[in-house]
């Protein structure tokens, strides 16, 4: 039976890209300035991202089970069934928003299959596992191959980010506020990871920028899978030089052809903050 792929707005992927690959994007929404925004368009982006930058706080919302619903519902009445690829449990409540949705929603057509997995991913790690997934559909998969696929490959998708500012971590909770206040005093960047349970980890440091970059694609040249990392996956939080060099690094060292680049998104990055750099490929582990 034809089956649709559908995510939400935190894979990230550019919009063009999301239409080439025929994926429903489901939109997660910011508050800031008094209003309630899931539309970004690049303008947008930059503007939240400026937001931040001057103190300004901005509060996230999951996608709620009658939003997944709305957009669902539409693609089972003309007949396909879904493979739902949602934002980690370990950082929003939207997979179980999801599951709420189609369990709803196959008590009403009962006839139609929903498959909804917990990508425990994040940003454009998120969203080259999506990426993948649309590959692996084009080859002929079912839907019931193509879920399998999915949960074989899932601890397979490697996040690696770094950030400037630590201050934002420290908003958030990931670090201590003595820790943030030293660490921006001695130019020492964390290098975080997003783990097998899809939380966001702490796993080491680097001193200054370049050096925290550079780690990035040395996790690659350590885990990276052969043979399936020809395309890799660079988000950033409004600083696309430095994504341009991790790019760089990663096609003249370790022999990747295509890199994939958008801002992380709103609302990931206003907990990350601007000055973000996050890396993905296909490793022998997370």
């Amino acid at each position: 039976m034809p089956y649709r792929i559908m995510t939400d707005s935190c894979c990230d992927l550019p919009e063009e890209l999301s239409r080439e690959l025929n994926v429903t994007v489901v939109p997660l929404s910011i508050t800031y300035q008094g209003r309630s925004v899931n539309n970004f368009t690049e303008e947008a982006v930059k503007d939240v991202y400026e937001a931040l930058r001057a103190g300004e706080v901005i509060t996230t919302s999951a996608v709620n089970p009658a939003t997944w619903g709305s957009y669902m519902e539409p693609i089972l009445k003309q007949g396909e069934d879904l493979l739902v690829m949602a934002f980690s449990s370990g950082l929003s409540t939207t997979y179980q928003s999801a599951v709420i949705a189609a369990e709803e929603l196959m008590e009403k057509y009962p006839e139609r299959k929903i498959k909804v997995l917990d990508t425990l991913s994040a940003s454009l790690g998120q969203g080259m596992y999506v990426y993948h997934a649309c590959k692996m559909r084009d080859t002929g998969m079912n839907l019931e191959e193509l879920y399998q696929w999915c949960e074989d490959n899932r601890l397979n998708v490697v996040h690696w980010f770094t950030v400037n500012d630590l201050m934002f971590l420290k908003r958030g909770g990931r670090v201590s506020a003595a820790t943030a206040l030293v660490g921006t005093m001695l130019q020492i960047k964390p290098i975080m990871h997003v783990d097998d349970e899809g939380h966001l980890i702490k796993v080491s440091t680097c001193r200054g920028r370049k050096g925290a970059l550079d780690a990035l694609v040395k996790k690659m040249e350590q885990t990276g899978l052969p043979g399936v990392n020809d395309t890799v996956f660079i988000s950033h939080g409004d600083c696309l030089e430095d994504a341009q060099y991790v790019a760089k690094a990663a096609k003249e060292k370790l022999g990747v052809k295509n890199v994939i680049i958008n801002y992380v998104g709103p609302v990931i990055g206003s907990h990350s903050g601007p000055g973000t750099v996050a890396f993905f490929f296909m490793g022998s582990v997370r």
